[in-house]
């Protein structure tokens, strides 16, 4: 691969002359233009076969691909897919097949990267083999052919080894030893065991001797300068402590005075002398930075330095966004990045519960907002969505980012379509400067009139169809299958998410179809938009994409959940779902493309979308369709999602499998780890826990007790050991379970003053990857993960797989043991019961027996005594 391109350096200006404005120098990349660093995971590994250690290795790391298969999954999965960062790169690939390199060392910042020459390709498949000269005559075979020593000639050096050398100069000393102990008596010397002694050596300490006196003429020490400590006290009047205040105005010039000192020489003197020397200085910063050391930027290891050269091993903070007008007397209840534009974030604020009473007895209500920020300016928001109510979730469509999802306080499910505002998005990200979180001064002009754009909602669920009480949880159907009104998987001819699942507190689930029924009958000039229609709407305009849901909007089916042993139904908080990916061949035949042309069309309009019939549907028997849901009493239930029709052909919902009371209260979170698709991550109370599907018996892990209540938990995007721990004292824990199972590796103490509401990670690229944190005070602290926890170990994967497979052995065995131990524990109060009732003795019989065995024993050890006094 070709080096990478130094940076040229800059050229100073001769002083006095202004410098021709120049175009700012391209940004080079971090890697060589015949390669392109991905980050795949577990599920595109698994789709094209290039598992790592596994199918590629460090001896064996190509792996072709090819290029159409990329393509279809780009088409696929849209903005999800791995490979969409490289979609120009694949697109303009030559061949069919691409190579894919499993870089182990991470030498670009990522375990993959694309070969997209194929020039590159072929170097790397078949490298160039070095020509050999031909040889003229017989070859003579020397390999056995010992060479002939050569005559050693003296350069002088056996004269330094000579005196090098150590020779004994002094006579030895003899030892003469007398015994005093018995005269005449015969003695005898042996061997001592070096193991008797503590030390297991044998020493012979010095000591001052007499006889001898040496004079120390030179001594090496150190010396250290430090202040003479004097100390000193008084005998003052101790005096009761009052609580005291004192009122003060800051001492200012008088208008006169200023205006006497700027017009004076010596100022005029002052600026003339430092403003040439001001201009050199900040002209040399913006050339190079004269603070970065260059002997800290040199470590390649995750324990030698961070991405920015510094040492450093924990979370730094890298932003902070808030908003005084929207943020006033709030919390934030949901955080999600955008999924393509880079440091754009969305966050939903809610009203406290003080807040809320007095917004219920006050005529005037503030309106509630989802506001998105960006790095570029942290102190203005950039766009908010109108919303009809607080929203506690929501979420972006996996196959369109500009249409939105979120559930209000009332019940009601609302989407937005942002697409006329996403160039003001890029814009707003690409232009200014980034401002650090360390800057100490910035400017707040309370008068000046916000120009924030509004996007007003497309559709509103209708109230009588929606939730009783808050909805707290709402995803997106993956764009691989859908739900029909009976909750059975079928295949997704659209390959588009069309459906919304929602889950509230009023003891339901909820699946909402975004799709246009069939049966509806529009004009022509309603279903389909030409592109002249499209570029006459303004970016305040309202999108008619869901128009045809607005206060309408029904569930296309509800699942309820009753309780597993008595008469009553679960509250749920949150819910989680096993994603499935199909394989197949997404393509139709003919009829089905007959019957509806409209939807073979790629990319599609959800305005355009119409509910498929039936009759055409294809049942997927391999989609998983049970899930687990977190409780507001802390309870983990497994159940399914499918109804079942009674004896009367009502459908009605089924019992849970299983149900696990861990947590004390409020299941907040059910993150999946994105390695492993069925471990879950759990937490509420005092404790979280970690859970495999298919193990019925309860959690794997549990983590013991702490002080402080977990309110939060993510999994990390980059290393599947990893996780984060938010606390309800502003803390946030770091657990890596390969390093430390029973602790953190890492405690960050009062990373946010009040209680974490959500923690959301973030790659930005491959050398970059961010954690945003929130809290009840409505600010959001945007953290740089370290290197360090970014980059998995060696075969980190399969270590931790075999962890989880310990800890399902160990839970068997506990069972195994609980049960046997129940069970002899069953046996033994059988036994006791089929044993006969014996009077009870009465208390002075038992004091009595007692008397009576001591005094024998006093009168047995009594007699052993004076035996033993007369055998001496």
């Amino acid at each position: 691969m070709p080096p990478k391109k130094p940076k040229s350096a800059g050229k100073k200006k001769p002083k006095g002359k202004k410098a021709p404005e120049s175009p700012p120098p391209e940004e080079l990349p971090d890697h060589p233009v015949e390669i392109f660093p991905v980050t795949l995971t577990s599920v595109t590994q698994e789709l094209f076969a290039c598992i790592a250690d596994e199918d590629v290795t460090s001896e064996n790391p190509y792996k072709l691909l090819k290029t159409a298969d990329i393509i279809e999954d780009m088409k696929t999965r849209a903005a999800v897919s791995d490979f969409s960062p490289a979609k120009q790169k694949v697109l303009d690939y030559p061949e069919d097949e691409i190579l894919l390199v499993f870089d182990r060392d991470f030498t670009y910042g990522s375990c993959y990267y694309l070969v997209v020459t194929v020039e590159a390709k072929e170097l790397l498949l078949t490298p160039p083999q070095t020509e050999e000269e031909p040889v003229v005559g017989v070859i003579e075979c020397e390999v056995n052919k010992t060479p002939e020593p050569k005559e050693w000639i003296s350069l002088g050096s056996e004269v330094e080894i000579e005196n090098e050398s150590v020779r004994e100069t002094r006579d030895k000393l003899s030892f003469m030893l007398r015994v005093k102990r018995k005269i005449r008596a015969p003695v005898r010397f042996s061997d001592r065991n070096a193991a008797d002694d503590k030390q297991g050596n044998l020493g012979c300490p010095s000591y001052q001797d007499s006889r001898f006196s040496i004079k120390w003429i030179q001594r090496d020490c150190g010396i250290q300068a430090a202040p003479i400590v004097q100390s000193s006290s008084a005998q003052t009047l101790w005096k009761c402590r009052k609580n005291m205040c004192t009122q003060y105005n800051p001492r200012e010039f008088s208008e006169e005075e200023k205006d006497n000192i700027l017009k004076s020489e010596r100022m005029k003197e002052f600026c003339n002398s430092v403003v040439l020397r001001m201009l050199v200085a900040l002209q040399q910063e913006e050339i190079m930075n004269v603070f970065h050391d260059d002997f800290r930027a040199l470590g390649t290891s995750p324990e030698d330095s961070d991405w920015s050269g510094k040492d450093c091993a924990e979370l730094m903070l890298y932003q902070s966004f808030t908003d005084q007008k929207n943020s006033k007397d709030k919390k934030i209840s949901c955080i999600n990045w955008h999924p393509t534009i880079y440091g754009v974030i969305a966050v939903a604020f809610t009203a406290k519960k003080e807040q809320r009473f007095k917004e219920s007895t006050s005529p005037d209500v503030r309106p509630s907002h989802i506001v998105f920020f960006c790095f570029s300016n942290p102190y203005e928001p950039q766009l908010l969505l109108e919303c009809p109510d607080d929203i506690y979730a929501f979420q972006f469509c996996p196959s369109d980012p500009n249409i939105i999802v979120g559930g209000c306080r009332n019940g009601q499910v609302v989407l937005w379509d942002i697409s006329g505002h996403i160039s003001h998005l890029q814009k707003a990200q690409s232009s200014g400067k980034k401002v650090s979180a360390k800057t100490d001064t910035f400017e707040l002009d309370n008068n000046k009139e916000s120009k924030t754009p509004v996007v007003r909602l497309c559709a509103v669920s209708a109230v009588e169809s929606s939730h009783k009480a808050p909805i707290t949880d709402v995803q997106w159907l993956p764009p691989s299958f859908e739900v029909t009104r009976m909750g059975i998987p079928v295949k997704n001819k659209y390959n588009t998410s069309v459906q919304v699942v929602t889950c509230s507190p009023d003891c339901s689930i909820m699946f909402w179809d975004v799709r246009l029924p069939k049966l509806l009958n529009q004009p022509v000039a309603v279903k389909k938009q030409t592109p002249d229609q499209k570029a006459q709407m303004t970016p305040y305009s309202v999108p008619e994409t869901f128009k045809h849901l607005d206060r309408t909007w029904k569930p296309l089916c509800r699942v309820l959940l009753p309780n597993i042993s008595s008469s009553g139904e679960y509250a749920p908080l949150k819910f989680n779902f096993q994603h499935y990916t199909c394989d197949e061949n997404t393509d139709r035949n003919t009829e089905e493309a007959d019957e509806d042309e409209e939807s073979s069309e790629i990319p599609r309009d959800f305005s355009q979308l119409r509910l498929p019939s039936a009759k055409n549907l294809t049942t997927l028997e391999d989609v998983n369709t049970k899930l687990y849901i977190g409780t507001e009493d802390g309870e983990i239930v497994y159940t399914d999602w499918k109804l079942e029709k009674d004896e009367s052909g009502r459908l009605h919902s089924t019992k849970p499998l299983n149900c696990y009371s861990v947590h004390s209260w409020l299941v907040n979170t059910l993150p999946r780890s994105p390695f492993f698709k069925d471990v879950i991550l759990t937490t509420g109370g005092w404790k979280f826990a970690i859970w495999q599907e298919g193990v019925m018996d309860g959690p794997i892990i549990v983590s013991p007790s702490s002080e402080r209540a977990c309110t939060v938990g993510c999994w990390s995007l980059t290393r599947p050991a990893v996780f984060f721990i938010g606390k309800d004292d502003g803390s946030i824990e770091v657990w890596n379970l390969l390093e430390k199972a029973s602790e953190p590796v890492q405690v960050h103490a009062h990373v946010t003053a009040s209680k974490i509401t959500s923690i959301t990670p973030w790659i930005a690229s491959p050398k970059q990857h961010f954690l945003a944190v929130t809290d009840e005070l409505g600010v959001i602290h945007v953290f740089e993960i370290p290197k360090k926890l970014c980059i998995p170990s060696n075969n980190e994967s399969l270590d931790l797989k075999t962890y989880f497979e310990l800890e399902k052995t160990r839970l068997d065995d506990y069972l195994r043991r609980e049960a046997l131990w129940e069970t002899e524990q069953k046996e033994a109060n059988d036994l006791t019961n089929q044993m006969p009732n014996q009077p009870p003795k009465p208390v002075q019989t038992e004091v009595d027996t007692h008397l009576k065995e001591y005094k024998d024993y006093l009168a047995l050890e009594g007699s052993i005594m004076k035996t033993d006094t007369e055998e001496a």
